[in-house]
């Protein structure tokens, strides 16, 4: 498994080269991978429907960090559909990227991609998975700014950047509170865990942090509008990204989590209410988009909503429901990206205005679109039908908002169907459209993978026992928490559901009938949303964030290193003395009563010294002075029974004090560059920098979690360094590396000087 999950980034390496050995063959050659890998993933069928199966494989354990991977229905599902659709994608690129001179940079870039899906869907440590999330935000990047030279292909994918990776860090932080909420880093063992997580004190925030994390990778609503912009990408990275991948990763980690966290009102709660918001805003903006591209994803953003919303819900009904809805759209959705590119590609243009009557020139391509469409529009008898059916049915049965969540269901699914009529058929049929390129047929690599997507969507539409005994059963139970016992069948009668099902038809075909007069009207309306939506607040976040950094540069990175220091001082010790007083209050202990008067001439010596140092105006008199400091450490040294360091420091001090007074000569005198409040301010932080390092050195010497090492070195120096002086020991024995490492920055220091030196003496003799 290991391998398996690593073979992408692999290949990846060698892509390059095989790009060069293969040639125009090189999508296909490279599809060999995922292709074996969905061999191998099938491997695990019949596995996964006793229980999971848990793979090891140990990588940091001193940190508990292990690369364990966790094979169920859920994340076997989205192995499958990675690397089945994967395939097909690879092939596709070749021939719709055809002669690009970076198409072996696309490659290593997608196969990375598609090899970190894999490692999040199939990892069971928390951090792992984690690693592999930001991998994809990483890779989808560099994906969708992959046409580096268009300025709105950058703009695009740092903004997927930013909104995926601020949710990364929130995402973060609530797996992090996962862990401690149930002491383990494994999926495995926080699935398998029964203790009430909605009860624990951690709940609230962990569970706001992780949505934080999925609701920004799945495109809910409010930050949705990322993941249109993204169709700055070429399309196979569309196709891929909407179908199996990046897009629903957030929702994979929903679904993965849901047995857990799903117990909690406030989960079920935001899932079905965020989840219906995003349905509906992404049906809506779907049906009023002119481009075809724009159009699917949108349309994706609707079924993301609501794929959210029915695990939201939460009921058995609900979660078959799901299982369906998520297999059902990624075969639809990478079907028509794929084919959305191919009409790009042979007219010219992704704008349905501009297309019309393709169906003589492309037959082949409106047959796959037509079919590809019914089940986009779950109508049947393809496999979208029956997906569509159960969530009908399971949002009849709800335990909460069942009325408010079908009512918005039911309005969405109009939308969609007059957005399927738009795909298959406004682009096909009619009058023929002016477009830029004369259309003629895709060729056979960009056809070859939404006939088998939509032929398979077809099969299990009308051969349902299929999906569901090979997989969706194990797949079902894994995203429930328990097994469910369900049956999946294209016709269930006359009931509810259909009734609902053929309204949604009907008004979905007025709707789509009337769209050349309501599409400039539902634009301007979208328009005017837009100026004032979440992506104008992006935009307007941007340009705040512009503003502080200009506004932090010019107060605290103006060059001035004398700032830079007291900002430093100021928060550290600032943050440092807050987190004293909030563990021990003002409350310290501090007993005097076995010092002599010695010593307390020593402290006033040593503060004496400073303060005068740091007022004088002589060079020589703050030079001296601060040799007395020195020279008061040392007597501090040997009173305490330290004589070797007291020597030392004695030695130190006196050559430093002689170096000093030989450089400070060839320096001005000091100036007064400060103003009087400024010299104020400093002397305000130092003594407040002085203060709180103070009082910690007093609180540590009140604090021991281990035992003193000392005795270790006094028992040890002689019989096992045989040295009785036990600095000397600890430098040259027991630290001797930490030694070897000092002597040999100075020796660099040494020679740098040197260089300076005889560098300088041969410009001076330089005629």
């Amino acid at each position: 498994m290991l391998l398996a999950v690593l073979s992408g980034f692999l290949l990846a390496i060698a892509a390059p080269f095989l790009h060069r050995v293969a040639g125009k063959y090189i999508g296909w050659v490279l599809a060999l991978l995922p292709a074996s890998l969905a061999v191998y993933f099938s491997t695990f069928l019949s596995q996964v429907q006793d229980g999971p199966v848990l793979l090891e494989y140990q990588w940091l354990p001193g940190l508990d960090i292990s690369l364990n991977f966790l094979v169920d229905g859920l994340s076997l599902t989205f192995a499958l559909l990675i690397s089945g659709i994967g395939t097909f994608i690879l092939i596709y690129a070749g021939s719709y990227l055809a002669g690009h001179k970076y198409l072996a940079r696309f490659y290593v870039i997608m196969l990375s991609f598609m090899a970190s899906m894999l490692g999040l869907v199939l990892s069971d440590n928390l951090i792992t998975l984690f690693v592999f999330w930001e991998l994809t935000s990483i890779t989808s990047y560099m994906l969708i700014g992959f046409n580096h030279e268009d300025l709105d292909a950058r703009k695009c994918a740092l903004q997927g950047l930013f909104v995926t990776v601020a949710g990364g860090l929130a995402l973060m932080a609530g797996l992090i509170m996962l862990a401690i909420m149930t002491g383990s880093y494994s999926l495995a063992e926080i699935l398998a865990s029964s203790e009430p997580l909605h009860q624990h004190v951690f709940y609230t925030g962990a569970v706001l942090c992780i949505l934080a994390g999925t609701f920004t990778k799945s495109a809910q609503v409010p930050f949705h509008f990322w993941l249109p912009n993204a169709m700055a990408a070429p399309t196979p990275v569309s196709a891929f990204l909407h179908s199996a991948t990046m897009v629903k990763a957030g929702v994979y980690l929903m679904a993965r989590l849901n047995p857990s966290l799903g117990e909690g009102e406030l989960w079920s709660l935001m899932l079905m209410g965020f989840g219906a918001a995003t349905m509906f805003t992404g049906a809506w903006l779907a049906f009023g988009s002119t481009g075809i591209k724009k159009i699917l994803a949108y349309s994706t953003v609707m079924a993301l909503g609501t794929l959210t919303m029915l695990i939201g819900v939460g009921t058995e009904l609900a979660m078959t429901a799901f299982i369906c809805f998520l297999v059902a759209h990624s075969l639809y959705k990478g079907a028509l990206f794929m084919l959305a590119g191919a009409l790009d590609h042979e007219t010219g243009t992704k704008d349905i205005t501009l297309m019309g009557g393709l169906r003589k020139s492309m037959p082949a391509t409106a047959t796959i679109a037509a079919f590809a469409a019914l089940s986009l529009a779950g109508l049947p008898p393809l496999f979208g039908f029956i997906a569509k059916e159960l969530m009908l049915e399971a949002l009849i049965d709800a335990p909460v908002w069942s009325g408010v969540l079908l009512f918005v269901t039911v309005a969405s699914a109009m939308l969609i169907v007059g957005v399927a009529g738009l795909v298959a058929i406004k682009p096909f049929f009619g009058a023929k459209g002016d477009t830029p390129k004369t259309p003629h047929e895709a060729p056979f690599g960009m056809l070859i993978g939404p006939a088998v997507l939509t032929i398979i969507a077809l099969v299990f539409g009308l051969l349902p026992f299929i999906p569901e005994n090979a997989l969706m059963t194990a797949a079902v139970a894994s995203v429930y928490g328990s097994p469910v016992d369900f049956y999946l069948a294209l016709w269930h009668g006359i009931n509810a559901p259909l009734m609902l099902s053929a309204a949604s038809l009907v008004v979905g075909l007025l709707l789509f009938k009337a769209w050349p007069r309501i599409q400039p009207t539902l634009y301007a309306i979208n328009y005017a949303g837009g100026r004032v939506g979440p992506e104008a607040g992006y935009f307007k976040f941007m340009e705040w964030i512009t503003v502080v950094a200009s506004w932090q540069t010019r107060m605290l990175q103006n060059g001035v290193l004398g700032i830079y220091m007291l900002v430093m001082v100021a928060v550290t010790f600032g943050l440092a003395g807050y987190t004293m007083l909030d563990q021990y209050g003002v409350h310290f202990t501090l007993n005097l009563a076995d010092s002599h008067f010695y010593e307390w001439g020593i402290a006033l010596l040593l503060v004496a010294s400073a303060a005068f140092a740091s007022g004088t105006h002589s060079r020589l008199g703050s030079v001296a002075s601060m040799g007395v400091l020195g020279f008061g450490v040392a007597l501090t040294f040997i009173l305490f029974s330290a004589p070797d360091l007291g020597i030392t420091q004695l030695l130190v001090e006196t050559l430093t004090v002689i170096l000093l007074v030989l450089v400070l000569f060839k320096l001005p005198e000091f100036v007064n560059l400060s103003t009087p409040f400024q010299r104020y301010r400093d002397l305000a932080v130092a003594i407040f920098g002085g203060v709180v390092i103070t009082l910690m050195i007093l609180a540590v010497l009140d604090i021991q979690y281990f035992e003193s090492i000392s005795s270790y070195y006094v028992e040890n120096s002689a019989p096992l360094a045989y040295g009785r002086n036990i600095v000397n020991v600890i430098l040259v024995d027991f630290r001797a590396l930490d030694t070897l490492g000092e002597i040999f920055v100075l020796a660099l220091a040494a020679l740098g000087v040197f260089s300076m030196l005889k560098l300088k003496a041969e410009d001076q003799h330089k005629p």
